[in-house]
């Protein structure tokens, strides 16, 4: 697929436009700070501009991070289209968005020197999601994955261990959705037998549309972010695919009876990057901060964010996190001498996070509000 700036909204990336006119509230960023020095803009998921992540950054380079919110790579390509060059310094990005920030030329390149990349695992020190013709636009900062989230008092281990649990009778309208056809789909698509789950022949796109709609009558409900945390804790949905311990590890540590598992079928790897925005005037200052972020320092900061751990990629930083918060490595299984995230990749039962390849984003899109409104 091939987009320049204008095909955003053509080809329907700008279905989010009036969502994105309505960002967090928290968000302090303003065009007005723009062009200052000493001010970093930053186009982020919420949460990202916490002073637990950002503070001792200031304090060490005398500035300030901007954050403006964006829930979705829709809003987030919305609020990129609609603004001029130079209003972001950097940009958070889901990996899967990446070929579309590139393509639009939106993104700089960046030197991999520049980096600690060898400090990271070898299976994610040269990412092919950050990288267009060898050359690289995007670093790492953090990843998990995305499975089957379950009520434990309710399914045993060994009844989650297949996604054919989500079709059963002790099921029925209790299957919730994160209302994001990407993570959604790919979970059913995995059940179907598709792996890749996101490059799809015509007939493994039939297949798992056959799949989805057959859990039609199992769903309790398509959820936002906030509500799969409600509904997880008050018992309406008991069955929540695509997502992952970034949301149950919270619950279950406030005694939430949930876990997530990844059943044979596989998982999903979500992955968040940085990069550098074409029209900066302060790219030192932005490669800093990738460099802050991704230091041992850094990563541990980004794995222990109280309402939001995570996975991170640096073995630099495991090492501090084992050395100065070894129950936290316990908890993120995060531990060297234990079996930990990684295992997963070494299973072979993980799969990016992409954007449909063989066919139109809108035909999955179609297909996700044709299954929520049967």
């Amino acid at each position: 697929m091939s987009f320049r700036p204008t095909d955003l909204s053509r080809r329907g990336f700008l279905r989010a436009g009036a969502a994105a006119s309505a960002l967090a509230a928290t968000s302090a960023w303003s065009p007005a700070h723009a062009q200052e020095p000493e001010v970093l803009n930053y186009l982020s998921w919420p949460g990202n501009a916490d002073p637990y992540l950002v503070s001792e950054f200031e304090k060490e380079n005398n500035c300030k991070i901007m954050i403006k919110e964006y829930v979705g790579g829709d809003q987030m390509l919305a609020v990129l289209n609609q603004s001029p060059a130079g209003s972001f310094d950097m940009v958070m990005a889901d990996a899967e968005y990446m070929h579309l920030l590139h393509e639009a030329d939106y993104l700089e390149e960046l030197d991999p020197s520049d980096y600690a990349l060898n400090d990271f695992w070898p299976e994610f020190q040269k990412f092919p999601l950050h990288r267009f013709d060898d050359k690289l636009y995007g670093v790492m900062t953090d990843f998990g994955y995305l499975g089957l989230s379950y009520n434990t008092d309710l399914y045993r281990p060994e009844e989650v261990a297949s996604y054919d649990v989500m079709w059963s009778d002790k099921a029925k309208g209790k299957v919730g959705f994160l209302d994001w056809y990407l993570p959604s789909m790919g979970c059913v698509s995995l059940s179907a037998g598709n792996t890749p789950p996101f490059d799809l022949s015509e007939d493994g796109f039939e297949a798992m549309k056959d799949k989805l709609f057959s859990l039609r009558d199992q769903a309790s409900g398509f959820y936002t972010i906030a509500d799969i945390f409600s509904s997880l804790r008050n018992g309406q949905a008991h069955l929540i695919p695509g997502i992952g311990e970034w949301i149950t590890l919270g619950l279950r540590m406030d005694g939430a009876p949930v876990d997530t598992v990844l059943p044979e079928e596989g998982g999903l790897q979500w992955t968040e990057s940085l990069s550098i925005l074409k029209g900066t005037k302060k790219r030192d200052l932005a490669r800093k901060f990738i460099q802050y972020t991704t230091s041992p320092r850094g990563q541990v900061l980004q794995a222990t964010k109280v309402d939001n751990k995570k996975s991170i990629p640096s073995m630099a930083g495991w090492k501090l996190l084992n050395d100065t918060m070894p129950k936290e490595a316990e908890i993120l299984r995060m531990q060297f001498d234990q079996p930990n995230v990684m295992d997963e990749y070494k299973k072979g039962r993980i799969h990016y996070r992409q954007l449909p390849s063989m066919q139109p984003i809108e035909d999955w899109n179609d297909l996700w509000s044709d299954f929520k409104s049967a």
